[in-house]
């Protein structure tokens, strides 16, 4: 697989072979296993205590007292001695279907499966028909998109901003910008969620720290990592497969060194 290579203003340099990652068979099965694995890797287990509404002596007093079998608090008089407690409808009572902190929420897989989940959705971002899906390409006709290793020392985000619509990826930035106004339905805005942010395209660098990282996150939509650390969550938002990446030409040669398994 050949693709060609942009220089920062957009024009064609030279053309360059993809690794052979980007042959592998694309396994949307797997990619979901371990983008679950990422997800589930990251909740704290947290939960109520066992004993949480239980440390009270209450007893029931039984039938023929003309009132209900819960459990009441030991006391003297009408008004103490009454006083529900343990039952779930009772102040300070248990609670029903609390939370526990042994539930187990994390998705195991295997070392080699991970390795397999992230080779998998490099080689999707390879398939213009699963990146058309998810983008606003407007001809462009092949990808992933590899560019001169100069992108990665550039500071300024209208630099970034203006070799992408040099691709003809306007709309694509458009359709970002648009999504990340928009303000979640739902509960989910109560809790930490309140906008939604669409998926734009992802760079690639071959350094762990680099200029242009930080340029390029100013743009809505729009993400950074190195080749050192991929992210399956990154590579393939919502466990879908075939997101837009931009790969700096010396990351896709060091992309082989990484995956070793490939």
């Amino acid at each position: 697989m050949i693709r060609p290579v942009y220089n920062l203003d957009g024009s064609v340099v030279e053309e360059v072979e993809l690794p052979k990652v980007f042959e592998l068979e694309i396994r949307p099965d797997v990619i979901r296993r371990v983008y679950l694995y990422s997800l589930t890797s990251r909740i704290h287990p947290q939960g109520r205590n066992p004993l949480a509404g239980l440390r009270t002596s209450a007893e029931s007093w039984g039938a023929g007292h003309g009132v209900a079998r819960v459990p009441r608090i030991k006391g003297r008089g009408y008004s103490a001695a009454a006083r529900g407690a343990r039952v779930n409808q009772a102040v300070k009572g248990v609670r029903v279907k609390a939370p526990r902190s042994n539930k187990v929420i994390l998705e195991r897989v295997n070392k080699k499966e991970r390795s397999l989940g992230v080779a998998s959705a490099i080689a999707a971002s390879a398939d213009i028909k699963l990146v058309a899906r998810r983008h606003r390409l407007n001809g462009l006709k092949s990808v992933p998109i590899v560019v001169v290793d100069d992108l990665s020392q550039v500071r300024k985000t209208k630099e970034i901003y203006d070799f992408l619509t040099g691709l003809g990826l306007k709309d694509e930035l458009l359709r970002t910008k648009r999504r990340f106004k928009k303000i979640r339905a739902g509960r989910g805005k109560m809790r930490g969620r309140v906008r939604k942010m669409a998926r734009g395209p992802l760079f690639i660098f071959a350094e762990r720290s680099c200029p242009a990282m930080s340029a390029v996150r100013n743009i809505p939509g729009v993400d950074a990592c190195s080749i050192h650390y991929p992210s399956i969550s990154k590579l393939a938002p919502g466990g879908i497969p075939g997101r837009l990446t931009v790969w700096t030409k010396r990351a896709l040669e060091e992309l082989s060194d990484v995956l070793k398994l490939y």
